[in-house]
């Protein structure tokens, strides 16, 4: 049976007309929207600006970055995935027909729009930074574009979303609407690069699904032993760069314990070398989260350094 054949097959799911409402949660993916809602905070943080009485503005950013913004490219992946889940995930919502018909794009264009007017409570830069993030959603998933069909490009573009849009989004947001200065820009900047290597970790299940479908994700051209080196490389230089920044600038200690933090990552990671594709999974688990604290370290560090 082809992919198409499967994807239309006649079944007890096709008879729905409606999502399920399961399906639409699960679609959307909340276990994703934590880290540009992370990474928002850190921007928070790191302008040195007293939320004061902008609170209800930092809570809406951060939403924007996680449950609207983030699961609108989830559900936009999703939809232009749906051919090869069906051979990856086949119990996804769309292959598996929870969300039947052409609801998935639906879900995708209207999210998209209410994620757009949310983002426009943020001010000037809040706003353009949210329709920046939409575009490079809709640009990794969607044809003719479709970044994610080169690994290299398709990381590049997620990281930049989800890290440093969101960063220097939530920076401006306290800093009344200003861009930040350079220093928290180049800091957002490296953990773009850092959130390259912890994308590539995401493909290593995908890639038989990704050879057949002409997907080029970094483990299925380069092979799981190439691209995991790769992954740990991009990881491994972004919190190496921000450590030798904090150092530079006269943070001593905030450098000190982004060191240690990577020094802890780097067992894990040749754990994760010596097998890749059963381990990818094991190190966004453990190894991931020690790469995200260093983010709150960076953060406080650039307090006072923002405007």
């Amino acid at each position: 049976m082809t992919v198409h054949q499967r994807l239309h097959s006649e079944g007890p799911a096709e008879a729905r007309t409606l999502p399920d409402p399961g399906a639409v949660l699960e679609l959307f993916k909340p276990v994703t929207w934590f880290p540009p809602m992370w990474a928002f905070l850190c921007g928070a943080v790191s302008s040195g600006a007293a939320p004061g009485e902008r609170w209800p503005v930092v809570l809406l950013g951060m939403m924007v970055a996680g449950p609207l913004v983030c699961a609108t490219s989830q559900a936009v992946n999703d939809w232009y995935d749906r051919e090869v889940d069906a051979i990856n995930e086949p119990k996804r919502p769309i292959p598996s027909g929870r969300i039947p018909g052409r609801w998935g794009l639906g879900l995708a264009v209207g999210w998209t729009a209410v994620s757009a007017a949310a983002g426009w409570f943020l001010g000037t830069w809040g706003f353009i930074a949210t329709l920046l993030a939409l575009v490079l959603a809709w640009a990794y998933s969607a044809p003719p574009l479709r970044f994610k069909q080169n690994g290299w490009i398709g990381n590049l573009a997620v990281g930049v979303s989800y890290e440093g849009l969101a960063w220097v989004t939530g920076a401006a947001v306290l800093l009344g609407g200003q861009l930040p200065g350079v220093p928290i820009l180049v800091v957002a900047l490296m953990y773009s690069l850092g959130a390259h290597g912890i994308m590539t970790l995401n493909d290593f299940k995908a890639i038989e699904g990704d050879r057949r479908m002409g997907i080029r994700s970094l483990p299925a051209s380069l092979g799981a032993e190439r691209a995991a080196w790769v992954a740990a490389g991009f990881m491994v230089f972004a919190q190496m760069a921000v450590l030798l920044l904090m150092a530079t600038w006269g943070r001593p200690v905030h450098a000190l314990g982004i060191g240690i933090l990577l020094l802890i990552q780097i067992p894990m990671l040749h754990r994760f070398l010596q097998a890749p594709r059963e381990r990818a999974l094991w190190y966004s688990g453990f190894g991931v989260p020690l790469f995200v604290l260093g983010m709150m370290f960076a953060a406080f560090a650039l307090r006072g350094m923002g405007a």
